[in-house]
């Protein structure tokens, strides 16, 4: 009976000292989620002055009201416009807040060649996913 006192004592002795020394006062938030742009099918020709509709979605692993998200873009090859669904026409590698999470991009060609634009979607908390949009030129398929 003493032994089983004992280990009662000993046990009772490790969970006070786990409650009291394992806890902490502060209160563990978590900001800081991983984050994906989901892109709808876009049409892969376009023709010189052609518009097209690119529909995205910023999804998140969890929710933080403080995160801001921003967006920017290169264009590596060909010419053209990229504007976000308000009107605001985009330029190459200035930031530009997004104000909503499900938005389009109107992408113009105003060249005849093939096109790229990297389109790179950035949190408050300097996470990034990159997006890369490749349009052939529509005249090149008239050609084959």
């Amino acid at each position: 009976m003493k032994d089983v006192l004992t280990l009662c004592a000993i046990l009772s002795a490790c969970i006070i000292g786990a409650f009291f020394f394992g806890c902490s006062d502060s209160l563990e938030i978590t900001q800081d989620y991983a984050f994906n742009l989901q892109v709808m099918p876009y049409p892969k020709r376009i023709a010189q002055g052609e518009t097209v509709e690119i529909r995205c979605q910023i999804i998140k692993e969890g929710h933080y009201s403080g995160t801001k998200f921003c967006l920017r873009y290169f264009q590596p090859d060909g010419k053209g416009e990229l504007r976000l669904d308000d009107g605001t026409l985009l330029t190459p590698n200035d930031l530009f807040p997004l104000t909503k999470e499900v938005f389009r991009l109107y992408y113009t060609s105003r060249c005849t060649d093939q096109q790229v634009v990297d389109v790179y979607v950035e949190d408050s908390f300097s996470k990034v996913v990159r997006r890369t949009f490749e349009f052939s030129n529509e005249s090149e398929k008239k050609e084959e």
